[in-house]
Order: structure tokens, then sequence, then C-alpha cells
């Protein structure tokens, strides 16, 4: 026991002995770090625990706002680390650029082959440039652009080429007016005899109408202002004489209707909207202005929601007495121009196209000024809901009894119908109605359409164009010839079919391309 008691104290004092002999090690109070700034290299000592900021201070650097440092300003350092402070600077510069115009070539059937002719000379725009250089010690890293001002909108360069033409020139009633590629053409007593009434090349086609004596074309054209801003403008052009300057009628955001009153004077009905930058963008104010050739705008109905979908818009049509009528997504009826009101004919069951606009029921007056004719949409029958039906239904409503009547049935939302000039018929006043029939009537607002003649009571309908054989047409009005021509069976119809104009005896059905350089997209003849 002795024995090993004595080991065990001899190895006790040896461990005492080596623990007594270690040196505690504590943390330094200061540490030394090396400051690159300005290209000049500073060593510093600082409190241990310290940030590259604190070192930066010690070392009498200032950072600026954009400068950065490596390590982060945040980081905390540690002995004999190396800072490196890159100084950052931003300077702003301004250049005027010059925008090159572009040109825009069309296609005229009026010239001869491979003639072309300056409609308009082109003119270079102005843009002012922003660039942002950025610089660290001294040596620019980058150069961008960021902000940038048009002063001056290029103005494209028009030219006209003309375009062999194989139809034959037709004779015809009065002018015929057609949009092409933003500009406005005329026709004149015949197909061959084309000239050009508007070539600036920013017609909208949202309004594109002859007043009733042929005398003037109503149009707007794209605004050059943001969208949000303005949308279009409301302008007239004489279609006869020498002088064919545009004149404006202070009138802009016309988007559903203007027309011309057919009374002769010369005067015009519009509505207008309120530019919106979402979808479909505009808020409809479902107002009603008149206004005469330099004269300025006189409010005939005040503005108001509109009803159902009212932020779509209303549209109107005059009869050829002069009585306004106007079609909403939830009726048609009758305006008081003199009380500034609505008087509804008919109700509409509302169509929900599940989409950012909304559907309006085609209306045409009867020559008789007494029948308004209007697509209708049923209700349909369950489980769909009433809203979502596909059945639209062409009647007519007497203004005078307020009686409605079914002309036909399943013809498609877009069936659009009009009526032709009266005729007299024994002292009667006898005219036809057309119409657009869907190829697909439960899916009429993808399908396209086939142009239906009939007589005003519904009776004696007839298919005219196009073909069965062939594509069916895009929704539109089909426009009436203002007389007949000596040798018809019928009075003619036109319409735009894949980009021409297209006159349709309504009488015999035969069918005339009278245009081919596929880009019309509005039509009125008067």
């Amino acid at each position: 026991m002795c024995a090993h008691s004595s080991a065990f104290a001899s190895l006790l004092v040896v461990s005492l002995l080596a623990i007594g002999c270690q040196i505690p090690q504590t943390a330094p109070a200061v540490i030394s770090v090396n400051v690159t700034s300005d290209g000049i290299t500073k060593l510093v000592e600082v409190p241990a625990g310290s940030t590259v900021s604190s070192a930066l201070t010690a070392a009498g650097v200032v950072p600026g706002n954009l400068d950065r440092s490596s390590p982060p300003f945040y980081a905390v350092l540690t002995d004999k680390e190396t800072i490196k402070l890159t100084r950052v600077e931003e300077k702003f510069r301004t250049e005027t650029r010059t925008v090159a115009f572009g040109q825009q070539v069309l296609r005229n059937e009026s010239l001869p082959e491979g003639q072309e002719r300056l409609v308009q000379a082109g003119a270079n725009g102005q843009e002012e440039l922003t660039y942002r250089s950025v610089f660290e010690d001294g040596v620019q890293v980058s150069d961008t652009v960021v902000k940038t001002v048009t002063l001056q909108q290029p103005v494209p360069e028009i030219v006209m080429v003309g375009v062999r033409t194989s139809f034959p020139p037709l004779s015809i009633p009065g002018r015929i007016a057609y949009l092409a590629a933003g500009n406005a053409w005329m026709m004149d007593t015949s197909t061959a005899n084309r000239s050009v009434l508007v070539n600036s090349g920013d017609l909208d086609g949202r309004v594109f109408s002859l007043s009733p004596d042929g005398a003037y074309l109503l149009f707007t054209r794209k605004s050059d202002k943001l969208p949000e801003q303005e949308i279009n403008t409301l302008w007239a052009v004489k279609t006869d004489g020498a002088d064919r300057e545009p004149v404006s009628l202070h009138a802009s955001n016309v988007v559903h209707f203007a027309a011309w009153y057919p009374d002769g004077s010369h005067a015009v009905a519009y509505s207008t909207v309120e530019p919106r930058p979402n979808a479909p963008g505009w808020q409809a104010n479902n107002d009603l202005y008149r206004v005469s050739m330099g004269g300025q705008p006189q409010q005939i109905l005040d503005a108001r929601s509109g009803g159902v979908y009212g932020w779509w818009g209303m549209t109107f049509a005059f009869s050829p007495n002069g009585r306004l009528s106007y079609a909403a997504p939830d009726a048609v009826g009758l305006v008081s121009q003199d009380g500034g009101y609505l008087a509804p004919l008919a109700q509409i069951e509302p169509f929900q196209t599940h989409a950012d606009w909304a559907w309006n029921p085609g209306i045409a007056w009867g020559a008789d000024s007494q029948t308004l004719y209007f697509v209708d949409h049923e209700a349909g029958l369950p489980p769909a809901a009433p809203e979502d039906s596909p059945v639209f239904d062409l009647k007519a409503t007497s203004t005078d009894t307020k009686a409605t009547v079914d002309i036909t049935r399943g013809v498609g939302m877009f069936a659009y119908p009009t009526a032709s000039p009266a005729r007299d018929n024994g002292g009667e006043h006898a005219y036809d109605v057309a119409y657009l029939q869907a190829i697909y009537p439960d899916q009429s607002e993808t399908s396209r359409y086939r142009l239906v003649v009939m007589d005003r009571d519904g009776s004696n309908r007839r298919v005219l164009f196009p073909a069965a054989d062939l594509p069916g047409l895009d929704p539109q009005p089909p426009v009436w010839a203002p007389g007949a021509i000596s040798g018809q069976v019928g009075d003619f119809l036109c319409v735009v079919y894949q980009g021409n104009l297209w006159l349709i005896d309504s009488g015999s059905g035969e069918a005339r391309q009278v245009t081919g350089d596929g880009l019309t997209t509005e039509v009125d003849w008067k």
C-alpha cells in the first residue's frame, strides 16, 4: 500500500507542475490593419473587434455614399487584415439623337403597275437620351441610358406603288369611301375613279362615315399622346374640290359612336369615353354631343353609368328622318334629343363575355323610320345561366305601337342588320334588310358569317355571299348602295372580304371584287 501511495503522489506532483508551467493565452487588446484608399495605404491600430467602418475612421478616411469596401463596411476585422476602399462616382449627361424615319409602301390599283408616287415625305425625329456613367477610382466601368424623352416623332415616308388589277371597272351610284392601311380613299361614280382623301396613315377605323350627301367624310385618327391620356381625335374632310385639308371637330376619345345628322346640316353627333390604363383602355361616359362644322360641341345627353356593363359604352343610330335610337348591353330604345333622356323599347338579357369587352346589340332603322331592327340575346335553356346563353335572334319593334316581332332565330351575336334605302312600291315604303348569319350560331363569338338579304318582314330570305364552300365574312355591318344602277336586279351591297371590297347584287346575288390589295378594313357608301 505504501509503495502504491508513493507512486500516486509522485504522479500528482508532476501533473501540478506541468499545469503550473502553462502561460495563460489572452486576446490582444489592439490589432493592426492596412487601409488602402485613394492610392495610399496606411497601417492603423484599432481595438480588437472593430468593424471596417471604425478602421476607416481611424485612418481618417471618409467614405462617400456610393463607395464600397472589401471587406464590407459592417465586417469585423482580424489582426493583419487589409481593407480596400473603392471610390465610386456617378455622372449624368444628356445627348440628342436623330431617329431615322421609316417607310410605308401602299399598293395602289389606280396607278400603273410599277409606278411609284411619293405621298408623304419622311422626316427624322429627335430624342433626348440621359446617360449614367459610373467611375471606380477614376476609371469608368459603365455607361448606360437611364431615360429617353421623345422631342419630335419621326414622320414616315409614304410611297404609293402601282399594282396591276384584273377587275373591270363598275359604275356605282354615289361615292364609296374605304379605309386602307390607315388612309382614306374614295371611288366616285365608278370603281375606276379613285382618289386619296387622307394619307396621314393614322386613321384608327373607330369612326368612318360619309355624310348623307357624300360631301364629307367623318373619321377618327390616333392621338399623338399616350393612350391613357387621349385615345383618338375626331375629324372631317371634304370629298370634292381641291381643298381636302382635314378639319378638327374638337372632340376626342370617340370609341363607339359618331355619325352625321341625316338632315343635311353637316352636323355630327358623338359619344365619348375616359381613357384608363387598365383594359379595355377606357371608361364610357355614355353621353352624347352635337357639333357643327367649325362650331363648339353642345351636350345632348349627360354622362351616366349606362346600366349593366356600362363601363363598355352604348352606341346609337339615326333613322332617315332624324330619330335617334340607342343600344346598351341590357336594352334598346329611343333617345329624347330635346329632353335628354332614354326611353327603353326592349329589355335585353346581358351577355357575359367573361372578358374585358361587352356585347352591344346591333341596331338599324328601317327606311320608314318607324321600325327598329335589333339583335336580341335570349336566356336559353337550363342548366346554362341566362347570361351565358349562345342564342341570339333578330327582331323588329315598332316605335309607334311598341310591338316587337321575331324576324329570324339563331343569327349570332354579330348579325349587324342594315336596311336598304326606300323604294316606291305603290306609295308604300318598301325596302330590304341585310344581316350577317353566323355559320356556327352556337359559337357566334368566334364564328364567321354569311351575308343574307330578306324583305322587311323577314320573308324571301336568301343567302348571298360568300359561297358555302368559301370561308365566311368577318363581323361587319353590310353597307347598302344609296341607289340602284340600271341593269341590276337589286341594289348593290358592299362588304369587306379578306381585306378587299366586294359588291354584291342583292337581287341576283352576283358578287364582284373591286380591290385587290388586301388592306381594306372599313367602308361607307353615300
